[in-house]
């Protein structure tokens, strides 16, 4: 069996979160028995409690397309840690049946349950992520973190420019290996006539050009440089998305005067997401932090056909995923003038459908979910022979 641990699971929202589940079913569907343990994020009535630090949630088991999916109730969080108190014994009793613990990070509880479990199944940890902001944090976590990287027998990165600035990986860099992440693609590349009248929908709507942004309202985003790029660009800027940012943004947008022409969507169901990335004329990534390691939602966007604004994050892998010139635009980061320039770039037709063939190609012969799954699976035994070679006689 294999036991991935992550900090949520869908619905919950988040790229991690996403690629957790992605992962999880392709490899279900190559055959393969696959639990995920993760926190509950969400109250019995759907309302998600992710930001609140007093709301408990409760434990349940459920499946997810062949997945099972073990969430823990929380008490509430401290300095963004969830209280969970079944952590030690749900890992203990999975652990015991697996065949490979995938651990994802950032992921505070799950990584000091995990340095807690004694085991000698092998652990293959994904580093989506430096520390970056919360350095207190990790400066607290670093002696569990250097313990557990020490015994992993294999530490993916997301892409290979992250592992250059990052000196976890590079302090272990002989078990770095490089797993691009994917997505079922075929809602977003096939989509359906109900998605596609709510695509038009969008555009009577709110007209053209229809920019989009998605992802949670945190700091580094940058949908701050988002609000001031839209003061020198036509159109409307839908946001998809929510999180502690979003007053500060939404007074942003009423300050440089351009609130009438941003539309909060906040959290969305799946279909109306995939009419939203049919309905732009691009997404806007404006991302301003190496938190920022990969940015799933720019495949979402390309495999729709989407064109991609995104930034040059330093030692991120953010703009390698969409790529200048091939399937979208790249700029500094911070710098709304020169988002607003490409934005208006794309609004010479022949410019943006070739940069939206461009797109659907690259993400369907890179960031597939199958072909990510038996990439994975090929690393598990890379992982397994190295626990076995590493193993005392």
């Amino acid at each position: 069996m294999i036991l991935h641990l992550g900090k949520y699971y869908p619905p919950a929202a988040g790229g991690i979160e996403a690629h957790v589940q992605t992962l999880a079913r392709g490899q279900v569907a190559l055959g393969r028995d696959v639990t995920v343990l993760c926190v509950n994020h969400a109250l019995p009535d759907g309302t998600d409690a992710t930001w609140s630090t007093v709301t408990r949630t409760r434990t349940s088991e459920e499946h997810d397309a062949g997945v099972r999916v073990s969430r823990l109730g929380r008490l509430g969080s401290f300095a963004r840690l969830d209280l969970t108190p079944r952590v030690l014994g749900a890992l203990r009793r999975h652990a015991a049946r697996a065949s490979v613990i995938h651990l994802h990070v950032p992921n505070p509880l799950m990584m000091i349950a995990l340095s807690a479990i004694p085991s000698s199944v092998p652990i293959v940890v994904t580093w989506h992520s430096d520390v970056v902001k919360q350095r207190l944090r990790g400066l607290l976590l670093h002696p569990i973190e250097e313990a557990l990287l020490r015994r992993a027998a294999l530490i993916l990165s997301d892409s290979e420019g992250y592992i250059g600035g990052s000196p976890p990986l590079l302090r272990h860099r002989g078990k770095v290996e490089v797993l691009p992440l994917g997505l079922d693609l075929r809602p977003y590349a096939h989509p359906s006539a109900s998605v596609l009248d709510d695509a038009d929908r969008l555009r009577r709507e709110h007209g053209s050009p229809l920019w989009l942004a998605v992802g949670r309202l945190v700091y580094y985003k940058g949908l701050h440089s988002a609000i001031d790029a839209l003061e020198h660009v036509p159109g409307r800027l839908l946001v998809v998305g929510t999180g502690p940012e979003g007053q500060r943004l939404r007074a942003r947008a009423q300050a440089r005067g351009v609130a009438d022409r941003v539309k909060w969507l906040g959290h969305v169901r799946p279909e109306a997401l995939e009419a939203a990335y049919h309905a732009a004329t691009a997404l806007w990534f404006p991302s301003n932090a190496r938190s920022e390691g990969f940015g799933q939602v720019q495949i979402e966007a390309m495999a729709s056909g989407c064109p991609v604004i995104n930034t040059s994050i330093p030692d991120s892998g953010a703009a390698w995923v969409s790529l200048d010139g091939v399937s979208g635009l790249t700029v500094p980061m911070e710098d709304p003038l020169a988002l607003a320039g490409a934005a208006r770039r794309l609004l010479d037709p022949a410019v943006r459908e070739k940069l939206a063939e461009g797109a659907r190609h690259r993400a369907s012969s890179e960031f597939d979910q199958a072909l990510m799954a038996r990439r994975c699976l090929d690393l598990y035994d890379v992982a397994s022979e190295r626990a076995r070679a590493s193993a005392p006689a």
